[in-house]
């Protein structure tokens, strides 16, 4: 009995030591330990400030944006409610796409034709639209939605770029509304349009027709755009509004040609 005696199991095969069995529970708590770190690393500073970015980097700036579009002679016009992002053909390629036709320019023949196929009841998708300011000038670009048989009635929308760019992309603010019928201006006598009351549900409609189009990466509603929730416009017509305003990312496409002016 005078070699020291070693610790062997039934069969004689020897027994892990006590030292060598902590050992190894030890790596692996601190592997685990390792992963939950890279984990909350990667959690804390990269995944959830990259969803924030996502959440916010759409969200027009509109604060100093303009609220009310004006006749050439200075009198109020139509309310601004919608405000498209994107380059002047993605705007032209996202209309034209979501079944707006654009409109003709104001010139003696397209006067002259509007009248005729609205005495007349003719269709006329692209019918000339007034002339309303914002930036001290006329629309940039004008859509249009014919109701019925003839000008009388259609939705449309002017549109003024903005001097400010959005994440490096253009910002056209618009004036949408709804002729309901023609008739005489209550303000100055002419001849013209009037409006329908509800302009939200024109700023509505378009973000609703460009989502369905697939040509609005996003669309969403800024609130509190309008302080005054009523008003009327140029030709005396009232209008109504929540005060929202309705913007829509557009779908960046590149090689579209626009709009001729």
């Amino acid at each position: 009995m005078g070699e020291e005696q070693r610790n062997v199991d039934p069969v004689g095969a020897e027994r892990p030591s006590q030292p060598v069995g902590r050992r190894k529970l030890e790596r692996r708590i601190l592997r685990v330990c390792v992963v939950v770190l890279l984990t909350y690393l990667l959690a804390a500073y990269v995944i959830v400030p990259l969803g924030w970015k996502r959440e916010t980097r759409h969200h027009l700036d509109a604060s100093d944006g303009p609220r009310i579009t004006h006749t050439v002679t200075g009198i109020p016009g139509d309310p601004v409610n919608v405000a498209l992002v994107g380059s002047e053909s993605d705007v032209v390629h996202a209309m034209t796409a979501s079944k707006w036709y654009p409109a003709d320019p104001i010139t003696f023949r397209s006067s002259l034709r509007i009248a005729v196929d609205s005495v007349f009841r003719r269709p006329d998708d692209d019918a000339p639209v007034s002339t309303l300011e914002l930036f001290g000038r006329k629309q940039d670009l004008a859509f249009e939605q014919p109701v019925g048989d003839s000008p009388r009635r259609r939705h449309h929308v002017r549109y003024w770029k903005w001097d400010r760019l959005h994440e490096g992309r253009e910002v056209w603010f618009g004036a949408a509304t709804y002729d309901e019928r023609v008739g005489f201006s209550d303000t100055t006598g002419q001849i013209t349009h009037h409006i329908g009351p509800d302009v939200d549900a024109e700023r509505d409609r378009i973000l609703s027709e460009l989502k369905e189009a697939s040509q609005a990466v996003e669309e969403y509603l800024i609130d509190g755009f309008h302080r005054e929730l009523k008003g009327r416009n140029g030709g005396g017509d009232p209008w109504q509004t929540d005060g929202r305003l309705g913007v829509a990312m557009l779908v960046m496409r590149t090689n579209v040609p626009a709009m001729a002016k």
